[in-house]
């Protein structure tokens, strides 16, 4: 079994490159030292008014998240340095089970 753990953000085009460096700058490392993280993806898709941010992160347990996450497993882990950069950005975020994964 595996959860997609899925979070969302609008920002500038600008903001989206800050963010992106902040995102494998702190955020990756403190993933990869967290035990039973699977994997992440920083997805993108601009619009005539903004970007729009997706990130997912794969898990093999509700535990494993709550390792990186806290006790509060639906409430998003945003930085001060990611806020800075966001426009706007989701407070919870959402689980969902893996069904299929291809690498």
């Amino acid at each position: 079994m595996m959860i997609a753990r899925i979070w969302r953000a609008t920002t500038t085009p600008a903001g989206a490159d800050a963010y992106q460096r902040h995102f494998t700058g702190a955020v990756l490392p403190e993933l990869r030292r967290t035990g039973g993280h699977r994997g992440a993806y920083v997805l993108q898709r601009s619009t005539d008014e903004h970007v729009e941010l997706q990130v997912i992160t794969l898990w093999e347990s509700l535990d494993a998240i709550r390792a990186f996450a806290g006790d509060d497993l639906g409430t998003a882990v945003v930085e001060p340095d990611a806020r800075a950069v966001l426009l706007s950005y989701d407070t919870a975020v959402t689980h969902h089970d893996v069904l299929t994964a291809v690498p």
